[in-house]
């Protein structure tokens, strides 16, 4: 009898709940939201007796432990901020969790033990990127005898785009500014380095209707802790239509996007947040059709010939049901594994990245699943 929460009930987390229900092993799904508007929308979307709102304000450890103290397992559709703080609910309640949000790794990865004594598993990180971007360079990694480089590239680009910056935002503004202003964690010969936002940039292609795209370094998340000592480069790239990220990084270059705040006719502002505001309508594209990019490649050898790795997703608006590509890529891989751990096919304990899970023997069954759900990823090998 598995009672699942989750935590959240925006696109992502209506999927995740409509989707999860459906398994016959999951009896029931508690929808929770601060937002009785967003909780209502979920259960119309679900459309299953097994689904139930609750209205709670989720923004204390306090909060999110009194809605999953009696669950099994929980999905934590989040803020960034409240990542850490689901991640200590979820061991006081002694539930299993699967979040969508893979920073402040170093964080969580304090919290392993007090997860192991609680006999829960907790999976950071655990969407499309980080998530499938995570476990594809760890399965390539591992199918060699001696790993280079592993390069995780992926990006939501708008299936219409416009200009000037060719862009448009499918989930929340923060999270796109903090890519244009946080040095990006990578691994190097063994270590973790930090490199400037906004670097290595480098064109690539995709197919039609795609064509010509620019990618920078943004944060590797666990990836660099878990798979530094495997490989002797690992990078995380994140995907724009040519031009965009070139417009960003002169805006950085000449002060728009500084946090610290300047004197205006004696008013203290800062000109991140006025850059946010004047960008905000320019990021808003004519339709909400979207495309998930992604592109992992492992190059090293194989019985002593060089091999190169490489998987790639293309993924469109998804119209059956009728949510954004980003939605479903990253809500369909959090609800499987939360589903996996339900059904005790994952029995690891602690904070474990998906990386550490979804390899081996498990990763064709998973990906197997993930393109029943529609979710395509196509596999070459070259030399």
């Amino acid at each position: 009898m598995t009672h699942a929460v989750v935590l959240g009930t925006g696109m992502i987390g209506t999927t995740v709940v409509r989707e999860l229900a459906k398994f016959p092993n999951i009896k029931r799904v508690t929808a929770v939201d601060g937002s009785q508007k967003n909780i209502d929308k979920c259960l119309q979307v679900a459309d299953n007796p097994k689904v139930t709102g609750k209205l709670t304000n989720l923004q204390t450890k306090e909060d999110i432990y009194n809605v999953i103290k009696d669950a099994d397992i929980a999905v934590a559709c989040l803020p960034h901020s409240l990542s850490v703080t689901a991640v200590n609910a979820a061991i006081a309640a002694k539930c299993n969790l699967v979040d969508l949000v893979g920073s402040q790794f170093e964080e969580k990865m304090k919290l392993d033990h007090q997860a192991k004594e609680a006999g829960v598993i907790i999976v950071p990180g655990c969407g499309v990127a980080p998530g499938i971007t995570n476990f594809l360079a760890a399965r390539g990694i591992e199918m060699l005898d001696e790993a280079d480089d592993a390069v995780m590239v992926c990006g939501g680009i708008p299936r219409h785009p416009l200009p000037p910056l060719w862009y448009q935002v499918v989930f929340r503004l923060e999270s796109v500014m903090g890519l244009y202003t946080r040095p990006a964690l990578a691994a190097e010969n063994g270590k973790l380095v930090n490199l400037p936002p906004l670097s290595g940039l480098e064109t690539m292609s995709f197919p039609e209707p795609i064509g010509e795209c620019e990618a920078v370094v943004t944060d590797a998340h666990s990836a660099a802790y878990t798979l530094k000592d495997k490989v002797k480069h690992l990078y995380e790239k994140t995907v724009r239509y040519s031009g965009h990220w070139r417009k960003m990084a002169v805006l950085a270059e000449l002060g728009f996007l500084d946090q610290e705040p300047i004197e205006v006719n004696g008013h203290l502002v800062s000109p991140a947040k006025l850059t946010e505001k004047i960008l905000e309508p320019k990021l808003h594209g004519q339709s909400n059709e979207d495309i998930t990019v992604l592109r992992v490649t492992t190059k090293g050898r194989k019985d002593g010939v060089s091999k190169t790795y490489t998987w790639e997703m293309i993924d469109f608006y998804d119209h059956d049901r009728n949510i954004t590509s980003m939605a479903k890529t990253t809500a369909i891989p959090a609800m499987l594994v939360a589903n996996w751990i339900a059904n005790d096919r994952i029995k690891e304990k602690g904070i474990v990245p998906v990386e550490k899970i979804m390899i081996g023997e498990r990763f064709d069954p998973f990906l197997s699943e993930l393109n029943e759900y529609g979710i395509d990823i196509k596999f070459q090998e070259g030399h």
